[in-house]
């Protein structure tokens, strides 16, 4: 095809709603042979770094019932051992220490989880993305092929007056 404008443009003019035939036709070409749908997790963890991996792994481990657990546990332990059991405790009561190594962890734990959940983000949008462009491509070969049906009924009911014009001719 000659003069033919790229994608960028034709994806604008649909957006503005400014197509004329040749411009819609360009677009339906371009949109029925290429792939639009793309695996997102795939894209993603293909490009992930190793530190990505690492925040995945512990926002999924800080956000289970198995850390939940554990941590009580330890909390618990903690104030046992050093408010009942030990005589001679490295953290009375209070338990200023424990204080200090809970806000520790969640001075720690806060940013390496939003990290996770901006690459969650991204992983969303991306999909929306990717929705949007599957659900525009359906949208325009469905109506490309509502539009061909409406030919070929229009044609369809010409062949049938037709053929009802020579039986009718035939009959007299």
């Amino acid at each position: 095809m000659e003069n033919k404008q790229t994608r960028k443009e034709i994806v604008n003019m649909l957006l503005a709603q400014d197509i004329n035939d040749k411009d819609e036709a360009d677009l339906m070409e371009m949109l029925i042979d290429k792939q639009i749908s793309i695996n997102v997790e795939k894209e993603e963890s293909e490009k992930m770094t190793f530190g990505d991996k690492v925040a995945d792994k512990f926002s999924a481990f800080a956000g289970s019932w198995k850390f939940i657990i554990g941590f009580s546990i330890f909390l618990i332990a903690w104030m046992i051992i050093n408010g009942i059991i030990l005589v001679k405790s490295f953290d009375p009561f209070p338990f200023i220490l424990l204080n200090l190594v809970l806000s520790c962890i969640a001075a720690l734990q806060a940013p390496i989880i939003m990290m996770s959940q901006n690459r969650q983000a991204k992983k969303d949008s991306m999909r929306n993305q990717n929705d949007y462009q599957t659900d525009l491509k359906s949208e325009l070969i469905l109506e490309d092929l509502h539009d061909k049906i409406t030919i070929l009924i229009k044609n369809q009911n010409k062949i049938i007056k037709y053929i009802e014009k020579k039986e009718n001719k035939n009959n007299k």
